[in-house]
């Protein structure tokens, strides 16, 4: 059986997804996101929306962007 990448459940069905060179399986998107989502550059939470760039750094929001 097949286990999820992030926190080693061997529930069915999982799913896979990749992207930017990355692929895993997971058994919810709770697991997926926190392992493939993009981090804050300031307070290293997990990017669910559109992100601020700023040069090469990303963040979750303004108030992040501002503090670097």
């Amino acid at each position: 059986m097949q286990t999820c990448d992030l926190c080693g459940n061997d529930q069915d069905p999982l799913f896979m997804l990749s992207g930017d060179g990355r692929s895993g399986q997971y058994d919810s998107f709770e697991c997926a996101i926190q392992d493939m989502a993009e981090r804050c550059a300031h307070c290293d939470c997990a990017i669910l929306g559109h992100p601020v760039r700023q040069q090469q750094d990303v963040f979750c929001c303004q108030h992040c962007a501002a503090h670097s």
